[in-house]
Formats: structure tokens, C-alpha cells, sequence
């Protein structure tokens, strides 16, 4: 049975003992944010917040917080849309064997967005800004966020839904410079639709209009962050994932969404940018203050007894692992088919993301030859970082998996693999002064930054170390040797302060290394970092610190490095600088007075009390 609203919903996860009421007054500044982060960290069950301090509305969070979850939530449409994608790309497969799809082909008849026939349907009324729940995640948020928003926009040349664009990008609905209930932050990142909208309304000259969808079918919501094969739309995807058509109108020129909870209208005008941020994001750090659209707010609606959805990002795993789990199954083969050779990859969530990538893919160019290099699998890595949302990947790893079976989910594994075959004198390529993620801030200014590529292939050139070889123990300047895992070894050192400083720090460590170099045959990476312990205390520490903390062009040194022909390498160990650097954005951190004041929610007697999972 589809879900016609959230609220339909929300009744079934509270029936099937998937959510919890609570119905204790929370404040929406960083109480609401806390008891979530508290709940998912625990694997435990939907929100409703029945009684938000300062709105009458109620908001529901963690729907999505665990894959179970997010397929019991589309569990009768879920084969379908595998089948759908699966012949978006492969679409001799229903010639071949019609009946296996024909229920696919029934369910792409939902995909077509239904046009209400009502120009103002009754269940809206109109509201403000301020009397929506202004939820604040983390203490130095700028602001209150809508962080599970429907962007939708036109293209200013081909108006009309079909050739719309619904994306999720972050508004701010408070704080900073914004007038209340005028004027909202609209931030979107590279790589986006809604960047093409906003060019062309500005070539022809005229502002951009905008609706935030917030609410409605939990299809809408998933289809808003599905990265769909091109000349896929969000709004068809939406109808088929729901098993129910897009239904909407129009009111003053702009689209309504007639099943959303809430609809934010307003226009984005040219050339006119206001500060955005901070923001805690789901790298673990605030994303900083940087100028962004504003959107002038013109009318904003909300169904009779609607309920506010949002989610809170941090450091990873949150809610939004689940989503990408989500994407990742319901995609399926998806980008085999649009990267030939591409077998497999994993944005990797521990690293936040977009700045680890790992592959694998075929090496099929010369099978006549005895020699195992890489070759086919740099043309795959280069067609990698220029798909989409992928080429803002900042360190790419890619293997063939022609040996033994590997995975990329497996990712110690599937490390171990690439670094028991890896060349460091040949198999790094670097790409410099390049785009990298918007929230990633190891670059020294925003979107600025670079990329390397490790592509290892062939057969074993070393075992891996199980332990940490004597000649750490007696280096000067650095300390606290440990082995994160087999072949990788992080020390600590004094806190970054300049680039310069850092060059001279990685020569000392060089010529303390050089003579042991023979010793390190088994150690092809070293790690520098502020906190030896906390790296080697798990694989996510490692994860989260190395990739999001290092810029490669400036942050890899090796043991006897060398330059010919303009390629890199190294004859020892390849050194990554993973300190933290004055530029870095600050991590996300648990504000200890408002876990105090939540305390009473979890107690006996508390909404939570006894409702987690053990």
C-alpha cells in the first residue's frame, strides 16, 4: 500500500513498533538535534516530536536511521525500481525476458507527476518562517537548518516538471544577516542542477523561482538525494519508488507540491549573496560561513496538522549512511553500465564521503602481454572523476580484482589488497589545483584543492608488517608509533603550523628513515597525525582523520622521494600529513550541557526510557 503522506507514514512505523512518541517539551535549540544523535547512535526507532517548544508543529526525525528500516519503508516498490534502472540502462533486457519486468513496466505507469486539478488545495494554510520548528543541530550552527529539503526549480528555457530539477541542498532558515521571515540561505554545492537553473534564469535575466518541498511521501524525500541516470527525473523517480504520481499545482507561478507537508515559495535574486553557515556536516566538521544565494521568501504553506521532518549530519555513520546504503542498493549496477569496466565502488562514509573513493574495475588492454601495470584501470579512474558527484573525489583507490576476491566494502581488506601490490615509485598520480567538495576543507580556499589516484595492480611485491618496525621508536620530533593495520603505521608530531614548517619537519623524518629503508619494505604507508592513539583505535579514526585532514598535493611527503619526467614518487614508505591545519574547519562536538538537559527523556519515566536498542 503507498504511503500518500508522511503521516501515513509515521502511523505505519508506530504500528509495526518502529517509532516512538515523545511527548516530554523539547527545544528545538540543539535539544531536538541531541536526543536524535543519542537515538541513532543506538540503532533505535523513529521520532515524533509531539510537543516542539515555540510551533505547533510536530517534527519527526531517524525515519531513514537504519537500511532495515528504509526498505520496510519502500518494501513494495523496491524490486520494481531495480528492474526500471536496471533497464534504463540495459533496456534489451525486456525484449529478452519480458515477463520478469513486466511488473516494472506496470510501475513505471506512476511515474508520469499528476497535475491537481484543485488550483488551491484546501489543506493548505498559509504561515511564516517563524513558526516552523527552527531546529538547531549544533552549537555553532549559524542558525535553524532545513536539513531534509526538496529544492525544486525550472529550467528558465524549458519550464514545466519534466524538465525540473529536485535537489537537497541545505537553507538556512535563521541567523546571520537573514531578515526573518523574508529572507532564507539557499546553499548548494558544485555539481548540482540547481547551478544550471540559477545560469540560465540569470543569462536570460530574471531571478530564479524556488520551491522547498519539506515533507510529503518519504519517495519524495529519497528521490530528491537519488543520483538518476541522465534523462531520469526526480519527480517520475518519485512516483514509481511511492507507487503514486507526483501530484501538483501551481500557485502565483510557482510549483506546489499538493503532498508535501510544507512548501517554501520565493525567488533567488541575481547577483545578490548573503553570508551562509556554519554548519555541522556530515564530514564531523562546521562547514564555515561563506557567501551563498539568498532566497526572498514570498509565501510559505503548511498542510492542517503537518509534521516538520529533519535529520542531523556529523561525523559519519548517521542518518545519512543509511540513505547512501539505500541509493546503493536501489542503483544497483547502475554505474557498471555508464563506466565501462567499472565493476565496483564505494564512497566510503567513515571518510565523509567524497574524499575516499574506492574501485575496482577490469585491466583487459594487453592480454597478450606477461606484464601486470596499470593501464586500463587509469582510464576508468579518469572517467570516475569526471562522472558526476564522483570527481569530487579526492583519494581514489582502484585495483582489478583479477587474484583473489575482493570487495570495496571490505575495506581493510580491500586496503591490505592494493597496498601488497602498490609501486610507490609508479603508481601515484596526482591531479593538482583541481575542484574537491564544497564542505571539504583541506584545500586552502573553498572548492580548491587536488586529487591523487592509487592504481595498484598485478602481483603481491610485499608482505604487510603486523607490527611496528624498532626504528620508530627512535626518531627525534616524532613519537607514539602505532600500527593502524598491517603495512600502516601512524606517528605523532608537534601541532602543524605553516606548509614551510611541515617540509622541514617531513625531511627530518626522511633522513631519519632513509638508512632503515630496507627495514620498511613491509610499511608502504606512514601516517602523521596530532593523536597516534586515537588513529589506531579503529578503522573509522583512521578513516575520518587521514582522508578528511589531508589535501594531497600538499599533505603526501615519502622516504626518498624523487621527480622524473614531472611524475612522483617514492623508493620508501608514502607519508600522509593528516594533522589538523589552521585553514581546517573545526570538528563537530557534543555539547555536554544540552546531554544534561535531555537526560530526563532516557530516564525511567521518559518517552526513551527502556525503548533503544540493546
Amino acid at each position: 500500500m503507498a504511503y500518500r503522506s508522511l503521516q501515513d507514514c509515521i502511523n505505519d512505523l508506530e504500528k509495526t513498533g518502529q517509532l516512538v512518541k515523545i511527548t516530554e517539551e523539547v527545544d528545538p535549540h540543539l535539544q531536538m538535534a541531541a536526543i536524535h544523535l543519542r537515538v541513532h547512535e543506538a540503532g533505535g526507532p523513529a521520532l515524533l516530536f509531539e510537543n516542539v517548544k515555540g510551533s505547533k508543529f510536530k517534527a519527526a526525525s531517524n525515519i531513514f536511521g537504519t537500511l532495515q528500516r528504509s526498505k520496510y519503508i519502500f518494501r513494495h516498490s523496491f524490486n520494481d525500481v531495480q528492474k526500471l534502472i536496471e533497464l534504463k540502462n540495459n533496456p534489451i533486457q525486456a525484449l529478452k525476458k519480458p515477463f520478469k519486468h513486466l511488473s516494472a513496466g506496470v510501475a513505471s505507469l506512476k511515474a508520469f507527476p499528476l497535475k491537481n486539478p484543485i488550483s488551491k488545495p484546501v489543506l493548505l494554510q498559509e504561515i511564516k518562517i517563524s513558526d516552523l520548528p527552527l531546529i538547531q543541530h549544533w552549537p555553532l550552527d549559524g542558525g535553524a537548518f532545513v536539513t531534509l529539503p526538496q529544492v525544486y526549480t525550472e529550467d528558465a528555457y524549458k519550464p514545466g516538471v519534466m524538465n525540473a530539477n529536485l535537489g537537497m541542498y541545505r537553507i538556512q532558515l535563521s541567523g546571520n544577516e537573514y531578515k526573518i521571515n523574508e529572507e532564507i540561505g539557499l546553499h548548494y554545492q558544485l555539481h548540482r542542477g540547481i547551478g544550471v537553473h540559477q545560469s540560465k534564469a540569470i543569462k536570460k535575466g530574471q531571478p530564479l523561482k524556488v520551491s522547498i518541498f519539506v515533507g510529503g511521501p518519504p519517495s519524495h524525500t529519497l528521490a530528491a538525494v537519488m543520483p538518476l541516470p541522465e534523462g531520469m527525473s526526480e519527480l517520475t523517480f518519485a512516483g514509481v519508488l511511492g507507487s503514486r504520481r507526483f501530484r501538483y499545482t501551481y500557485i502565483d507561478g510557482y510549483c506546489i507540491s499538493t503532498d508535501a507537508d510544507f512548501v517554501i515559495t520565493g525567488e533567488v535574486i541575481p547577483n545578490v549573496n548573503k553570508p551562509e553557515g556554519p554548519f555541522g556536516d556530515h564530514l564531523g566538521y562546521y562547514s564555515l560561513t561563506h557567501d551563498f544565494p539568498v532566497l526572498k521568501v514570498h509565501k510559505v504553506f503548511a498542510k492542517q496538522n503537518a509534521i516538520w521532518p529533519f535529520t542531523v549530519v556529523g561525523r559519519p555513520p548517521q542518518e545519512d549512511t543509511s540513505f547512501g546504503e539505500l541509493i546503493h542498493a536501489i542503483s544497483g549496477k547502475a554505474l557498471q553500465y555508464e563506466i565501462p569496466g567499472l565493476k565496483e565502488v564505494n564512497a566510503v562514509d567513515a571518510a565523509g564521503v567524497h574524499p575516499l573513493l574506492l574501485a575496482i574495475g577490469s585491466e583487459r588492454y594487453t592480454p597478450y602481454s606477461p606484464a601486470k601495470q596499470p593501464a586500463e584501470l587509469l582510464t576508468i579512474a579518469n572517467h570516475i572523476l569526471g562522472t558526476g558527484q564522483l570527481s569530487l573525489a579526492k583519494f581514489l583507490f582502484i585495483t582489478a580484482d583479477t587474484g583473489p576476491a575482493i570487495s570495496t566494502t571490505n575495506i581493510k581488506e580491500y586496503l591490505q589488497f592494493i597496498l601488497q601490490r602498490i609501486h610507490l615509485n609508479r603508481d601515484i598520480h596526482f591531479y593538482t589545483n583541481t575542484s574537491i567538495d564544497t564542505l571539504d576543507y583541506s584545500g586552502t580556499n573553498i572548492h580548491q584543492g587536488s586529487k591523487v589516484v592509487f592504481a595498484a595492480y598485478g602481483n603481491v611485491i610485499r608482505e604487510l608488517a603486523n607490527q611496528v618496525p624498532d626504528c620508530f621508536f627512535t626518531l627525534k620530533a616524532f613519537d607514539n608509533p602505532r600500527l593502524v593495520m598491517p603495512g600502516i603505521v601512524v606517528i605523532q608530531s608537534q601541532k602543524f603550523s605553516t606548509y614551510q614548517q611541515a617540509a622541514q619537519e617531513m625531511e627530518l623524518l626522511n633522513s631519519q628513515l632513509k638508512p632503515f629503508i630496507h627495514q620498511l619494505a613491509q610499511i608502504p604507508f606512514i601516517i602523521i597525525a596530532d593523536d597516534a592513539t586515537f588513529v589506531s583505535e579503529s578503522l573509522n579514526n583512521f578513516l575520518w582523520v587521514t582522508f578528511t585532514r589531508a589535501n594531497p598535493s600538499h599533505d603526501i611527503y615519502g622516504i626518498e622521494p624523487f621527480t622524473t619526467n614531472k611524475h612522483w614518487g617514492c623508493n620508501g614508505p608514502l607519508i600522509i600529513d593528516a594533522r589538523i591545519k589552521p585553514h581546517h574547519a573545526p570538528p563537530v562536538q557534543i555539547d555536554a550541557a544540552t546531554e544534561k538537559s535531555i537526560q530526563h527523556i532516557f530516564e525511567k519515566g521518559g518517552s526513551l526510557y527502556n525503548k533503544l536498542s540493546k
